[in-house]
């Protein structure tokens, strides 16, 4: 009798702890976040229907017909002539268009399933080839990347996969729109970014103690994320428009360059943010089944340490994911100035450093926060147990 009431009462009063966390603070914060999205939801002329630009026609290569390149052709265009392609299934008909040449240009042979687009010209219609069709080869790879993820992660991988649909209908429904719309890009972003946490978090990991812990501090560090970029770019005089890409959107599209690139700093923060509290949750709930009778302090100094060790290899992670991302850029700029160390101060790199640094530390600040409050929850089960 003695022992049975010892298990039932530890979990009734996690239980009685998770339904008052999720009323009193989760709750309202899922109930803010529905208001702002209904408040910030892009209107439905928000994302153009692509007419302006020239329209791309599927192909398949017929012929490639070779011709040596005139005098005065630029050094990096290696291949000149003509190339044939067949268009359409039904009734087929082939349009000639010139061999793609130069740097970057998709090299095409007989058989290549390629894609045209169609300009008017004063001269006539004039197509060209730009790139090749990889539809079929990205659903290849899109179904090693389930099968692998539910034969490794079974029911989890599979709800895994239902979280990560969630982020991309989030991010392609509401949180793109929504900036093209005109609304400001980092008030979106933290909107989304919530949106995600509180769908994807419970969704993946079920609606549990260990769950809402984790979620409390990805939001918390989530916002200190938030305000730290904020006071960084503003400091550092950073524009977000450092190539032509950003300065096409900024013109092209209106949008707030500045305001976009904190955006960025946010979303790309949350997919390390909530890696590392759901597995300072889960660490500090695995510590108190293990030994019940830890307080609040043992269960934390225990979760900071499994916390340091894994910041420790996030970091690294982190960085070497931004400096990837940016290589051609970097590699160009050391080229045009002698070394890295002259081109630290521009603000291509400026930028880059800003969004490791800030990233890194929110991630820093997420694993005290999350650790407490998971030491917190579970060393109060213990004490009712």
């Amino acid at each position: 009798m003695g022992t049975h009431h010892h298990h039932r009462g530890p979990a009734r009063a996690g239980s009685r702890l998770h339904r008052t966390a999720a009323l009193a603070i989760v709750a309202p914060l899922a109930l803010l976040t529905v208001v702002a999205l209904v408040w910030l939801w892009p209107s439905p002329g928000a994302i153009g229907d692509g007419s302006a630009s020239a329209p791309e026609i599927p192909g398949r290569v017929v012929a490639v017909e070779e011709q040596t390149c005139p005098d005065g052709t630029p050094a990096d265009v290696e291949r000149c002539g003509t190339v044939r392609v067949s268009v359409g299934t039904e009734d087929p008909v082939e349009v000639t268009a010139p061999l793609p040449g130069g740097l970057g240009a998709p090299e095409v042979e007989v058989d290549d399933d390629v894609v045209l687009i169609r300009n008017e010209t004063p001269d006539g219609v004039a197509y060209a080839v730009v790139d090749h069709q990889r539809g079929t080869g990205l659903w290849f790879v899109g179904l090693a990347f389930v099968l692998a993820l539910v034969a490794f992660g079974r029911w989890r991988g599979v709800a895994s996969l239902a979280g990560l649909a969630a982020t991309f209908a989030i991010l392609a429904l509401f949180v793109i729109p929504a900036i093209l719309d005109g609304s400001p890009p980092l008030l979106v972003a933290v909107v989304g970014s919530a949106a995600v946490v509180l769908v994807v978090l419970y969704l993946t990991h079920g609606f549990g103690l260990t769950t809402t812990m984790a979620l409390l501090g990805t939001l918390a560090a989530l916002a200190l994320t938030g305000a730290l970029a904020w006071l960084s770019v503003a400091a550092l005089h950073l524009t977000g428009v450092t190539d032509d890409l950003s300065a096409s959107v900024g013109a092209g599209q209106g949008v707030d360059m500045r305001g976009l690139l904190l955006a960025g700093i946010v979303i790309g923060s949350l997919g390390v943010l909530d890696d590392v509290t759901v597995t300072q949750a889960a660490t500090v709930a695995e510590i108190s089944h293990a030994d019940p009778s830890a307080g609040f302090t043992r269960l934390f100094r225990a979760g900071s340490r499994v916390g340091r060790a894994h910041v420790a290899s996030v970091v690294n992670t982190i960085v070497l994911a931004y400096a990837g991302s940016s290589l051609p850029l970097l590699v160009l700029l050391v080229a045009d100035n002698g070394s890295l160390t002259a081109v630290v101060p521009s603000q291509v790199v400026a930028q880059e450093i800003v969004r490791s640094s800030v990233a890194t530390i929110g991630l820093i600040a997420a694993v005290p926060l999350t650790t407490a409050l998971a030491a917190w929850a579970h060393r109060s089960r213990s004490v009712s147990g």
